[in-house]
């Protein structure tokens, strides 16, 4: 995929903003174009407030992928499937990126800061935004999601 084509937004809590630096350092490196919704700082914030801006840009298509990260990654992942045009999913490491994004067709990856570091979840970002969907089978299964 050329970065290109692919702008990816960004959003976390205070317990993710750290780990949301460094994802943005990297994609920017990689010459992603990358808006950052927030937050900026270690003050508790709420992550829905920032899941859903994220959200908003994917489904809108002014983001191809979203990147949501709080201190699990859990949060983030309620908050960005409450949206009808997203399926996010928690990514731990890359065999899970590659997965989520060769089944289940998903547009926001979300980390959690307290459980998996730098390294990984960089790898495990590189592998989500060059997987492709693999559709076959897995169009019908993606259809029952909607109601």
């Amino acid at each position: 995929m050329n970065p290109a084509e692919a702008p990816i937004a960004l959003g976390a809590d205070h317990g993710g903003e750290a780990l949301k630096q460094q994802l943005a350092g990297m994609l920017k490196a990689a010459g992603y174009q990358v808006t950052d919704f927030g937050t900026h700082g270690t003050a508790s914030v709420d992550y829905p407030d920032f899941a859903h801006p994220v959200c908003a840009a994917v489904e809108s298509g002014a983001a191809r992928f979203g990147v949501l990260v709080c201190g699990s990654g859990i949060g983030m992942c309620i908050s960005a499937n409450r949206h009808a045009g997203i399926r996010a999913a928690v990514l731990h490491h890359s065999t899970d990126a590659r997965l989520t994004r060769a089944h289940n067709n998903a547009n926001v990856a979300c980390f959690g800061a307290r459980l998996t570091g730098v390294e990984l979840a960089e790898e495990a970002l590189k592998v989500f935004l060059a997987t492709e969907y693999e559709g076959g089978r897995h169009d019908r299964r993606l259809s029952k999601l909607s109601p």
